[in-house]
């Protein structure tokens, strides 16, 4: 319950804008004993994935073990390069490969995430869906849905070439803008490598799919594309059905873009703006 009333702080201050009073929640929730045992709970316990192994082979911690592991949650902790592993990739004959943290360092993501995801969640754009709590593909589609029933409109149904492995480090920790001990974590678990069998690969840029923490980064990363559209949309001369100028302040109500995670569609009456804006 405490867990939960500093979520909504955090959630309420960010929306109004005040950094520093959510920098002050998320610093007591991380040290917070409880949402460390939340935190090991989700991850051992809770979570589908929970008997996957890192490279160090953990797969399951005994109940002692697992309060034991409440005092090595400390930031910043260097992390341990993830295991890769492969797995196919729905409708093709492709496979795409996820990075599995060990134990130890999913249950310090879990924890980050139950400071950081209330933060940017007062931030995130409307119709943006993926990996996001309470929402799901269903909300986007009926999205797509609410955008064309009262008119056709073109479509584009695109998605990031490799995006989860093409971010920007350090313009994903800029715009996390967290300091001291917890950038310095994030950027840990950016840059911790990654082993295939034997082989080592650095990791110089992208945040691993296969992480607790990775689809809310990759949200972050994403965050802004709806509104860009919408800003750019208002400089261009579109005109209603009855042939008459849109206004300039009405002109981003009449693009639609639904976001689910690095996939989007953009919709729009004019095939030559939605061309324009991919």
């Amino acid at each position: 319950m405490k867990i939960f009333k500093w979520q909504q702080e955090i959630y309420l201050a960010s929306s109004l804008g005040d950094i520093r009073n959510v920098r002050k929640i998320q610093h007591k929730l991380l040290k917070s004993q409880d949402a460390k045992l939340l935190a090991i709970r989700q991850v051992t316990q809770d979570n589908t994935g929970k008997v996957t192994a890192g490279i160090d082979g953990i797969k399951r911690l005994t109940p002692p073990q697992r309060l034991a592991l409440v005092d090595q949650l400390q930031f910043p902790t260097k992390a341990k390069p993830l295991r890769r592993v492969w797995i196919p990739k729905p409708g093709t004959s492709e496979k795409r490969p996820l990075g599995i943290p060990t134990i130890q360092d999913r249950c310090l993501q879990a924890l980050f995430k139950l400071a950081l995801e209330p933060e940017w969640e007062a931030k995130f754009e409307p119709n943006s869906y993926g990996f996001r709590p309470g929402r799901n593909c269903h909300d986007a589609i009926k999205a797509i849905y609410d955008a064309t029933v009262k008119g056709s409109k073109y479509a584009i149904d695109a998605d990031i070439s490799k995006c989860f492995d093409k971010i920007n480090h350090e313009y994903l920790l800029d715009k996390i803008a967290m300091k001291g001990a917890f950038r310095k974590q994030i950027q840990y678990w950016l840059e911790s490598g990654v082993l295939d069998g034997e082989s080592f690969q650095e990791t110089s840029q992208g945040t691993p799919q296969g992480g607790v923490i990775s689809p809310l980064l990759a949200n972050i990363a994403l965050h802004g594309l709806e509104k860009h559209l919408k800003e750019w949309i208002s400089d261009k001369p579109i005109r209603s059905r009855t042939n008459t100028l849109v206004k300039p302040i009405r002109r981003k109500e009449t693009i639609h873009v639904i976001r689910y995670a690095d996939d989007f569609v953009i919709l729009h009456k004019d095939k030559s703006i939605v061309l324009e804006a991919l």
